[in-house]
């Protein structure tokens, strides 16, 4: 890879870690928030069900205008968005202002990421794009770490207020980054052709040090009329209905794991503060668990290590429930549940450019982000449900685990007949 698609790649890790960043300042900052207007836990659940609802809308709306007008500027309005957003938090006074505040910085967080993710596919080589997705993945998690501890001496020293304008300050630092280094994506270019595409495209591959081309190839027939309806329309329909499905159901058990691990932990003999640990445990394996499985795709292919991931991830979870509950084996397990599960979240992002072609690939990506955070949505819910008809500890984690099982079934089919989509193929082969 080039030193041009390394700083692409770089800027779309950045931003992803700024949204961890981002999603985490109102977990940080709740207790302070609370203390301060006196607030009732039903008013802090608006405030955090007002970023979940921006965040899945910003999916499911934005995203789409990232394939008319393109990935770039896209990512440049979900910058200055979220920056607004969370600059402005710092400044609210009631509850109703920071709710609508944490909407919009939900909305430009939900809207980027599926630029961001077509983008690194996009830019990055064949042998080096999984591993570049799965960076971009854990650059969440990483963002929301170095945030979670940033955040301590912040609210410590300078209030809750300054977590939100320091997040603010960094997605604005951003925005003149992106607009220098961030290209727009070839394949938006050759797919939609908008007003100057060839020199836009000859600057590019400039840049990418090859040769300038005379004409654009051959358009993809139905390109330049997309509507929405076209990610149900023909063979595309198939592809749609799988990549929703898997992450529906993924995310279905990642968010279950996420949110209820340190409270089983909690039950079956640990500390509070060693449950916490065993969740900051579980985080920190589930960033290596991503990279691992960028390495791997590479050797093995993604379908192979999708499948290996999922099936593995369930079967921790059952071991698990079944272990002595030593604070020994309940950590490790925790390790291995984290790096299982953040690897299959990987296998999602990377598994949308294979699957929607270059001039649906955010809309389609958008779209089943939306699914993957109604899933999100269900997993502890459905927990709670099992837990209070009394199922047992096993009985709950494998039935809720059990997606992921299913989820593999979704990918072996989705990638039966895998094939890249055409965008500048001869152009771009030395590269890709």
């Amino acid at each position: 890879m080039s030193w041009f698609q390394i700083a692409a790649v770089a800027i779309c890790v950045t931003i992803n870690m700024l949204d961890g960043f981002d999603v985490l300042a109102l977990a940080l900052t709740a207790p302070s928030i609370a203390k301060d207007w006196g607030l009732k836990p039903t008013e802090l659940g608006v405030l955090f069900s007002a970023s979940l609802a921006g965040m899945a809308i910003g999916s499911l709306t934005i995203a789409p205008v990232a394939d008319r007008w393109g990935r770039r500027p896209t990512v440049l309005a979900c910058l200055v968005l979220l920056s607004i957003g969370m600059v402005a938090s710092s400044f609210a006074q009631d509850v109703l202002q920071l709710g609508l505040l944490r909407f919009v910085t939900g909305l430009g967080i939900g809207g980027v990421l599926p630029s961001i993710n077509t983008l690194v596919a996009e830019y990055s080589s064949a042998r080096r794009r999984d591993l570049n997705i799965s960076m971009m993945t854990v650059g969440y998690s990483v963002g929301a770490t170095l945030g979670g501890l940033a955040s301590v001496y912040l609210v410590t020293h300078h209030g809750w207020r300054s977590v939100f304008l320091a997040g603010g300050v960094l997605s604005i630092a951003m925005i003149p980054v992106a607009l220098a280094l961030l290209p727009e994506s070839l394949d938006f270019l050759v797919a939609r052709r908008p007003a100057g595409a060839l020199p836009a495209v000859n600057r590019i591959l400039a840049r990418l040090g090859q040769a300038a081309v005379a004409e654009l190839p051959p358009q993809r027939q139905g390109a330049a009329g997309f509507s929405f309806a076209a990610l149900l329309r023909g063979e595309q329909r198939r592809s749609t209905m799988l990549a929703s499905a898997a992450f529906l159901l993924v995310m279905l058990t990642f968010y279950f794991l996420l949110n209820w691990t340190p409270k089983m932990l909690v039950d079956m003999g640990l500390t509070v503060q060693s449950g916490i640990s065993g969740s900051v445990v579980m985080n920190l394996s589930g960033v290596i668990g991503g990279v691992a499985l960028g390495w791997l795709t590479a050797r093995f292919g993604l379908k192979r290590m999708a499948i290996a991931y999922f099936a593995l991830c369930f079967a921790s979870v059952v071991v698990f429930t079944w272990i002595a509950p030593t604070t020994a084996n309940l950590i490790a397990m925790a390790a291995i549940i984290g790096f299982f599960m953040n690897g299959a979240v990987v296998c999602l992002y990377a598994l949308a450019p294979r699957i929607f072609p270059p001039e649906v690939r955010a809309t389609g990506t958008g779209l089943a982000l939306g699914f993957g955070r109604l899933g999100g949505t269900m997993g502890p819910y459905l927990a709670g449900v099992l837990i209070a008809a009394e199922w047992s500890r096993t009985a709950y984690s494998a039935a809720l685990a059990a997606p992921m099982l299913l989820a593999a079934v979704i990918f072996a089919i989705a990638l039966a007949g895998e094939a890249r989509a055409p965008g500048l193929q001869a152009a771009m082969e030395p590269t890709r």
